[in-house]
């Protein structure tokens, strides 16, 4: 379901008329199909009666409008917390495919660009994936910023561990650290990130920790099951949205936050390192329901 489909598609549910049943079921297959899930699509649909019926809807703005008010009550945003006086720990979590070593890299010149980041470090902690050392390697190059890695099939917490006491020796603010995110055996996933979680709290004594979980934005519902394992499993902070286009589905985004109470902090577009921008709530929803 992508956007422009999505508005368009709004547009013709409003030509059989709000006070139609018809247009409440249409609209309910709608916002599934947009992958809200059922429990926030049914929550919405109800608020929409008493939104239409109250105020008295008479375009497919003021309906958009309503819509936007209600669905924007549960979505959450922000960025993690930065702090450029102490060495900030971010491990970044996510299943392979999600564009999680991209976003490392990404979030590396971010941080630079925008908050003055100085002494930013890369742990290449996913050593399940040969490809995905040497990948993060590559962006480290072509950042100019220090990548600490071992062999493939190395221990991801002893790479992560070496990374903080490198970043502590030398004075680093920002460790970056990528991790494994294989799904066909949930257990050594979640028995491995809960080891790293356990490191990393064990030597960042007064530094700043935070979990970022990197989502597919055409991932649709499955986005919301990855969070609830990776959230269960260490305890997620924020959430990055990625490869987030007009072809790709948004509704699981108000599903996460509803659900989990997480925030979305960043949302990822093309490949450049540049394409990474705060979460904006109130853009979001108007691209989501066509709204100029």
């Amino acid at each position: 379901m992508t956007r422009k489909s999505f508005g368009a598609r709004l547009k013709e549910l409003f030509r059989i008329g709000v006070e139609s049943e018809e247009f409440y079921e249409e609209l309910e297959d709608l916002l599934i199909e947009g992958d809200m899930g059922p429990e926030v699509t049914q929550q919405a649909i109800a608020q929409l009666r008493v939104f239409a019926r109250d105020q008295r809807i008479s375009s497919k703005d003021d309906l958009a409008e309503g819509m936007k008010e209600i669905l924007g009550k549960h979505i959450r945003s922000g960025e993690p917390v930065f702090d450029p006086n102490r060495l900030n720990v971010f491990l970044v979590l996510g299943v392979n495919g999600t564009g999680k070593t991209t976003s490392v890299a990404k979030l590396a010149d971010y941080y630079r660009r925008t908050k003055g980041a100085t002494g930013i470090v890369l742990a290449a902690g996913d050593t399940f994936r040969a490809a995905a050392v040497d990948q993060l390697k590559l962006h480290g190059d072509r950042l100019g910023v220090r990548v600490v890695s071992q062999g493939a099939g190395a221990d991801p917490a002893a790479v992560i561990y070496d990374g903080i006491s490198s970043a502590r020796a030398r004075g680093d603010r920002l460790l970056l650290a990528d991790t494994a995110g294989r799904m066909h055996n949930r257990t050594d996933l979640v028995n491995e990130l809960q080891k790293i979680d356990k490191v990393v709290k064990g030597r960042i004594d007064d530094g700043n920790y935070q979990k970022l979980l990197v989502i597919d934005a055409t991932t649709g519902q499955n986005g919301l099951r990855q969070a609830e394992i990776f959230h269960e499993a260490v305890g997620v902070d924020a959430v990055v949205l990625t490869k987030y286009d007009s072809s790709a589905k948004g509704g699981m985004v108000v599903s996460i936050c509803r659900a989990l109470g997480l925030p979305f902090a960043y949302t990822g577009t093309g490949e450049k390192y540049t394409d990474i921008a705060p979460f904006d709530s109130d853009a979001f929803l108007d691209g989501l329901l066509d709204i100029d």
